[in-house]
């Protein structure tokens, strides 16, 4: 009966517990927060609490949106100390400091606020979370913020965070990267703004600077309010979404991408507005000094220009390598050494103005004139800029110094006067005067012209019109297969992608280029045909590959291929130049990779010293990679199904570059596994539930990338162990001497010298995480490659396939028949496949079909 009377009391007791809980944004001091519990802002906008990104056991206090479906962390207090275990506790101290602990006994500290003053009974300290998304620690009497995470932000800006300089405390605030996706560990990218010269944006990757945006004055991003703020007092930008209700944030990446992002509701999903550097004008001085940077140009044209007065350093580079990295340097060199001798300006128009760090203010509210007078007084005054300052004043700018990533920005340029000699400027008045006189007579000439030969210009380039569409459409008929699209990846499920324009090569080109496919050019073989080495008449080196009639490949994989891989920009992905169809030719056109192939070297036996440890853990981490961008940083979800040593191509760096996208299927984004009724591969590189099912996904890519790993390691082939070895594979062997702890018997012999123990055998232990029989086991591709670049603890590998041992006294080859079933209203097709295995190592099925009417 007691109990009875006590239980209403409790359960009230217990919703009040549970609603001051729910609304709680405020710790005081002497109370805590431990793992599991959260601190939610008064409007319900954001909370704060523990989370793990990536690996369960590794815990973070973090700042994440409440009302995002999908959980976006936004701040991090101890990123690069995680907690091990769900032990965490927060709480403000005695001495009013904020800190963070790595278990209930409140003796390891991992991270404070690093504020210390004395706290009275009248005056005492607590933590609140706000509805902006800052974590402040305030005196509850005077409030006064004593601390607050907006001035040490991690790598997200909020709206009404500030990024820049505060001289009277010495805060610094700038955006640094995620280590990784799973790893909220300082990266490799920081973002900060530059007070030297003019302020600006300045992006940097490691010491060197990456990207630059728009220096100040520059005009609003979309949706965005931008507000800058430069007096003695401190210096920085922060920005407002035109609409309050508009949930929006800046990201710096950890793949270096600096992202403007918006959350949309109805669609459970963030939406870029707009992100850089994605192109090559966006890399930092991409045209060297005193160059400028067209993105408007496109391939074979250079994008690289010099400013008006200057010329290439070398021209070489910039005519036949396409590399405008040296710059430009003056026309006349005994010009640089004059000063107020005829010099002049010249007016470039809407371009992103040089790096103004080597710039400095002139003065305000100073006409255009008056600023130009300034610079032509000063000789190392190199340009000037007269820009209008938020519409209400003109301000001069002036460059002493080099002209730095200079770049035509059409949308939201300036304009900048270049100094040149008196030669130059007069040659360039004579130029324009010249062409204006010329412009008048060619017109009377055209116009005499065009009345006599107009019929005959107009028909024939109709008939040149027609004639060049009718075989266009030809090839794209044959090539693509497509009515509404030419340009169109089908997937086996019926959906697809569309791509623009391919760039095509002229067959006489080709064959002037490979000395009409000369045997001393051949670079190799592969399921596609031949590969050739060749030089375009511009000094470019390519590799042609040719598509061989006899070849188990066809026109939809070089449909594929091609496709892809133009849609496809990494530094650890092969680059296509474009393809050749003429005739029954089918070519694909890449960059040239002058040391071939990794199998070139793993399994040759006097080239195999040249790739030591150090080169050859490089070359994994380049891999797993490139593979981490085809399944989940590009634009499309690519799954590769034909990773082996064979199609990791190495430049003249030995860098590793992904080739042959044939056998690749694209994935829609809800997307994470596809079946087909043909299996095509390379024995020994394809996961059994491919092989068995013909089920794929990107953890099919994950048991290739283990299996490459695994050779690279041992320096052998998979496949040889079914020749040379009482195993069935490379992997069940290694697996059989792991259980062993004899793992190491299987290195390369010629890595002993240079390799250590303890990494590689954590490089073989992540092979057989990714070899295992079970996908489902297998860690996907940013978890290797965080295994790769940290030390974080791995799991223990479960069995891979194949792990048992042939008899002894024979071996016969696996044979495998599987019958697949297509139903329709009209007929019953049943398929038999077979596997057979190409002379280039590719593994296919040879279906034979009979049907009957139902």
């Amino acid at each position: 009966m007691e109990a009875e009377k006590c239980f209403p009391l409790f359960f009230i007791l217990m919703i009040i517990h549970f609603a001051v809980s729910a609304s709680m944004d405020t710790i005081a001091i002497n109370q805590t927060i431990e793992d599991g519990g959260f601190l939610i802002s008064k409007e319900n906008n954001f909370v704060l609490g523990f989370f793990s990104p990536g690996n369960p056991k590794y815990r973070y206090l973090g700042i994440w949106y409440y009302k995002v479906r999908e959980q976006t962390v936004v701040w991090v207090a101890n990123r690069n100390h995680p907690i091990n275990g769900s032990s965490g506790v927060l709480s403000v101290n005695q001495y009013g400091n904020l800190v963070l602990y790595s278990n209930h006994s409140r003796k390891v500290p991992v991270w404070s606020a690093n504020v210390s003053r004395e706290v009275t009974k009248t005056d005492t300290c607590l933590a609140q979370l706000l509805d902006s998304g800052n974590l402040i620690l305030v005196q509850e009497r005077s409030g006064r913020v004593l601390w607050e995470s907006f001035d040490y932000p991690t790598d997200t800006q909020l709206p009404g965070m500030k990024l820049g300089l505060n001289r009277e405390t010495g805060i610094h605030q700038f955006l640094t990267s995620w280590r990784s996706a799973d790893d909220p560990g300082t990266g490799d990218y920081v973002l900060e703004l530059n007070l030297k010269g003019s302020p600006q944006g300045i992006l940097y990757k490691g010491t060197k600077r990456y990207w630059r945006c728009v220096p100040w004055p520059g005009k609003n991003y979309v949706l965005n309010n931008i507000s800058f703020v430069h007096n003695k007092k401190e210096t920085f930008f922060t920005f407002f979404p035109v609409d309050a209700s508009l949930i929006v944030r800046t990201r710096l990446e950890y793949s270096g991408l600096l992202s403007h992002l918006i959350w949309h509701e109805s669609e459970g999903k963030w939406k870029e507005l707009r992100s850089a550097p994605k192109y090559l004008c966006e890399s930092y001085n991409h045209c060297g000094s005193y160059g400028m940077c067209n993105p408007l140009y496109l391939y074979p044209n250079f994008e690289c220009d010099c400013l008006p007065g200057y010329e290439p350093q070398s021209p070489r580079d910039w005519n036949f390598l396409k590399d405008g990295s040296g710059g430009c340097v003056r026309k006349r060199k005994e010009s640089s050494s004059l000063c107020n001798q005829g010099e002049g300006f010249v007016k470039v128009t809407a371009v992103k103005v040089p790096d103004t760090s080597e710039a400095v203010w002139l003065g305000l509210n100073m006409s255009s004139v008056d600023c130009e007078l300034q610079c032509k007084r000063n000789c190392t005054c190199s340009a000037y800029s007269s820009t209008s300052i938020s519409g209400k004043e003109t301000g001069c700018l002036a460059w002493y110094g080099e002209l730095k990533d200079t770049v035509i920005d059409i949308a939201e340029g300036s304009d900048i006067y270049v100094r040149v000699d008196a030669l130059e400027l007069a040659e360039i008045t004579q130029k324009s005067n010249g062409f204006l006189e010329k412009k008048h007579l060619l017109a009377i000439l055209l116009v005499s012209i065009f009345s006599a030969w107009f019929v005959i210009i107009l028909f024939a380039y109709l008939w040149f019109k027609k004639k060049r569409k009718t075989v266009r459409n030809k090839w794209n008929a044959k090539l693509f297969n497509t009515i509404n699209d030419p340009y169109y990846i089908e997937n086996e499920d019926g959906g697809g992608v569309s791509y623009p324009e391919i760039v095509y090569f002229n067959l006489s080109t080709i064959l002037s280029a490979t000395d009409n496919f000369s045997l001393a050019n051949k670079l190799g073989q592969g399921g596609f045909g031949l590969v050739y080495k060749g030089q375009l008449s511009n000094g470019q080196e390519i590799a042609v590959k040719r598509l061989s009639k006899s070849s188990g490949q066809g026109i939809k994989e070089f449909k594929n291929e091609i496709l892809l891989i133009a849609k496809l920009q990494h530094q650890n992905l092969v680059k296509i130049l474009g393809c050749c169809i003429q005739g029954e030719e089918l070519m694909l056109v890449y960059e040239y990779m002058p040391n071939k192939s990794l199998d070139s070297f793993l399994f040759d036996e006097t080239r195999r010293s040249i790739l030591d440890w150090r080169k050859r853990f490089d070359i994994i981490v380049g891999i797993a990679r490139g593979i981490l961008y085809i399944h989940q940083d590009s634009r499309l979800r690519i799954i590769h199904r034909d990773l082996k040593t064979s199609n990791i191509l190495l430049d003249k760096e030995m860098n590793p570059k992904i080739s042959d996208f044939g056998l690749a299927r694209v994935f829609k984004g809800d997307q994470s596994l596809e079946k087909t009724n043909k299996i095509a591969g390379t024995f020994g590189y394809m996961s059994p539930e491919y092989v068995a099912f013909g089920k794929f996904s990107t953890k099919s890519d994950v048991f290739s990338f283990g299996v490459i790993l695994l050779e690279i390691v041992t320096g052998k082939k998979n496949n040889s162990f079914c020749q040379e070895d009482s195993y069935l594979s490379m992997a069940g062997k290694i697996w059989h001497l792991w259980k062993e702890e004899r793992a190491l018997e299987m290195v390369d012999s010629s890595l002993k010298e240079s390799c250590s123990a303890h990494e590689v055998l954590r490089c073989i232990q992540i092979g057989l995480l990714c070899v295992q029989e079970d996908a489902f086991e297998r860690p996907s591709m940013s978890a290797v490659v965080v295994m790769l670049n940290s030390e974080i603890s791995l799991p223990s590998p479960r069995q891979p396939p194949f792990t048992f041992r042939k008899p002894s006294n024979s071996y016969s080859p696996l044979v495998t028949q599987k019958e697949f079933y297509s139903v329709d209203e009209e007929t019953i097709t049943q398929v038999y496949a077979k596997p057979q295995i190409l002379d280039s190592g590719n593994l296919v099925l040879i279906q034979d079909r009979s049907e009957r009417t139902t």
